[in-house]
């Protein structure tokens, strides 16, 4: 596996103690095991029977990303959790090197309860700040999947304007970035807003398959505005393998996309209407 990040002594400053971490735990309960830091959300959540299978339904909506590049190269997720998109990644594109950032140690260290992989020449698993590894990679992502909370929600480092300007500099031309938003934290629109900036409004946001959380995509050359028949002949092809459900994706993308368009529309009337006094 050729080296994800340049040596440095920003990743070794990074590594996570443990003495201010939550304590993750493993909840096993009719056949299926579920990370928590407490029992009023779950982590990540896993079928024994079917240990590769995207369980949560906003797994699936972050997998839409195949409707913008499908044949990645470089994955990089941050967040492992209990390991369900690192897992579903290094299964179905064996051709990929798959790197995860993770900056709590303890939650590492559940890895095998969850059947993930042990690092090998294509995947491996990084424990430290993904805010400040992106900065190092030496390789850009094809596909970089943002998944990182703690106890209290979003993780504060990863929805800031640095951030997010350090994800565009840390993708391939063609490459996407995908976020998961909590459904109900406040501050999404917020965390829109830095990524329209960072990504010169190349960004859309839609309702994960399961409608309990958001999911953003944003690209750099207008990746995320794939042509509305592109994006469903995608899906149709690619639906003849995995079941991930990316055509009601691609349906919720270009719904969305025509909602911004219309606001912008709206908002550009606004402004025309009040004439030039209105920016003096």
């Amino acid at each position: 596996m050729p080296d994800t990040f340049i040596p440095g002594s920003a990743s070794q400053s990074a590594i996570a103690t443990t003495a201010d971490q939550p304590q993750p735990f493993v909840r096993e309960d009719n056949g299926t095991v579920s990370l928590h830091f407490d029992l009023s959300a779950t982590q990540s959540s896993m079928r024994l029977v079917a240990p590769d299978h995207l369980d949560l339904g906003y797994t699936r909506t972050m997998m839409g990303c195949l409707l913008f590049n499908e044949q990645p190269r470089q994955v990089v997720l941050i967040g492992l959790g209990g390991g369900s998109l690192a897992k579903y990644c290094y299964r179905h594109w064996p051709q990929a090197h798959i790197t995860v950032l993770e900056i709590n140690p303890q939650v590492i260290a559940l890895r095998d309860a969850f059947a993930v992989p042990p690092d090998d020449e294509r995947f491996r698993i990084v424990c430290g700040d993904g805010a400040q590894l992106i900065r190092e990679l030496s390789e850009p992502a094809d596909w970089l999947m943002v998944d990182g909370f703690d106890a209290d929600g979003q993780a504060p480092s990863l929805c800031t304007q640095r951030f997010y300007d350090d994800c565009q500099a840390a993708l391939a031309e063609s490459g996407v970035l995908v976020v998961n938003f909590w459904g109900n934290d406040p501050h999404v629109g917020a965390y829109l807003s830095r990524l329209q900036r960072s990504f010169a409004d190349d960004v859309v946001l839609i309702r994960s398959e399961d409608a309990a959380n958001q999911v953003a995509f944003a690209g750099n050359d207008q990746v995320t505005r794939r042509a509305d028949a592109q994006l469903f002949a995608a899906a149709t092809r690619l639906e003849q393998g995995p079941a991930l459900g990316l055509r009601n994706t691609a349906q919720l993308l270009t719904v969305s996309r025509r909602q911004l368009q219309m606001e912008g529309a709206e908002a550009a009337a606004t402004d025309l209407a009040k004439g030039p006094l209105a920016h003096e």
